[in-house]
């Protein structure tokens, strides 16, 4: 396979220090490549995806692999990108978040076989430098001239909070880690997105000055949203790949809700799918993307590299319950992540008691009729549901054995209107 032309067509290379001289040297035999991710949480986001991705894609090409959690840099924050200075971690807020990182690192990517992954920190090598040393070893072969000219440098330097020693140390910092990697692992290649440039041609131009030995560059383009804003944020926040901080479901649907002029480059950016299956869907949907059978696609195939398939599988059953799916054998934690989708309302304590509640007064504390009377109207139309089955009876009542798992009424009102009904304690 031609690696280089595969990410060509996935719009996968923004910028590389010389792509006819890494087209030829990948040719020649497998390459060691790495690409930074700085533990500033404990856990990773979408945003962070397109690199781990990025090693992916070469590792099944048979390169070796390096993820790198930055146990150093993450104690100083990548200036790059950003309008302020971040705020410091602890050490021990660091150690904590590389742990949570390293484990996620190690689910996309191989660990066994010729060509393994091996996960690096960089604080490994940069803890016990010392700060003279590292001015003589590093900082001489810098000029501030040129620091001062890097894009991502120059604009937080243009900007109200202008720049801080610490984060404009950060580019020797990333250079030094690609200068050892190179020495001591034979790494040639590093990735990052088209905001790392900077930082990753400081590596570069570093190597060939103390190592005298070739080394490459490649960037990515950084991935917006239709409207140019930042990928993987929503209004409840960032978009996480720990199932604790977004669940698989929620996951799932970020990606199925993805816009329709957006599903055709995701799904050459974020799927591992091979362009004779990639083409057909992208067809499917210049013709129907109403049918939203690229949008399935593309949430499934980047859930499952994820979060795994069973993880896949419980998210695709708690999407059809909001589709009117059966419920019967639903597992709690599948019905609890839809329930957090939906207007919750709590009944007070004993409505469900005796005869139970009755079905009108249930729509009404659900808010989805304004008043008994509508309730009425509502079910002699016959669009009401109760836990996905059709109630028509205007004079039905609701107790306790009508709830899922002891707690739970899911009501619906035509095709789209949900609400839950949580007994009360």
């Amino acid at each position: 396979m031609d690696l280089i032309a595969d990410l060509e067509y996935r719009d996968l290379v923004a910028d590389c220090t010389d792509l006819d001289g890494l087209r030829q040297r990948l040719a020649a035999g497998p390459i060691t490549l790495y690409c930074g991710f700085d533990p500033t949480a404990d856990s990773l986001h979408v945003g962070h995806l397109m690199g781990q991705l990025m090693l992916r894609r070469f590792q099944l090409a048979g390169h070796k692999p390096l993820p790198l959690a930055g146990g150093a840099t993450g104690m100083i924050g990548d200036p790059s990108g950003k309008s302020a200075e971040r705020n410091l971690l602890t050490r021990e807020e660091l150690e904590h978040n590389v742990a949570c990182i390293k484990a996620q690192l190690a689910k996309l990517l191989d660990f066994d076989g010729p060509n393994a992954a091996e996960l690096v920190d960089n604080a490994t090598w940069t803890v016990p430098l010392n700060y003279l040393d590292f001015l003589r070893e590093v900082g001489k072969h810098f000029s501030v001239n040129v620091m001062v000219a890097k894009d991502s440098v120059r604009a937080r330097l243009e900007s109200e909070s202008g720049l801080s020693y610490t984060e404009f140390s950060y580019m020797l910092l990333q250079a030094h880690d690609f200068y050892w990697l190179r020495r001591e692992k034979g790494c040639e290649l590093q990735v990052g997105g088209s905001d790392q440039w900077g930082n990753i041609t400081a590596g570069t131009d570093l190597i060939r000055r103390k190592l005298r030995v070739p080394c490459f560059g490649l960037t990515f383009p950084l991935i917006t949203k239709a409207d140019g804003t930042k990928f993987g944020k929503t209004e409840s926040g960032a978009v996480w790949l720990d199932p604790k901080r977004t669940s698989p479901y929620r996951f799932f649907q970020f990606f199925l809700n993805s816009e329709d002029r957006m599903v055709p480059p995701y799904l050459r950016r974020f799927t591992l799918l091979p362009r004779d299956a990639i083409e057909p869907l992208e067809a499917s949907h210049a013709e129907r993307p109403e049918a939203r059978v690229a949008h399935r696609a593309l949430a499934r195939e980047v859930t499952r590299l994820v979060h795994g398939d069973a993880a896949l599988a419980d998210a695709e059953r708690a999407s059809e319950i909001l589709f009117g799916g059966s419920l019967d054998g639903v597992e709690r934690h599948v019905f609890e992540d839809v329930v957090g989708e939906v207007p919750t309302a709590t009944l007070a304590p004993g409505a469900l008691d005796g005869e139970g509640l009755p079905i009108v007064d249930a729509l009404v504390a659900s808010g989805l009729s304004a008043s008994k009377g509508q309730a009425r109207r509502d079910l002699e139309g016959g669009g009401v549901y109760v836990n996905n089955v059709r109630i028509a009876d205007g004079n039905a009542r609701l107790d306790a054995n009508a709830t899922l798992f002891g707690r739970y009424l899911l009501l619906r009102k035509g095709k789209k209107s949900y609400a839950v009904l949580v007994r009360g304690d």
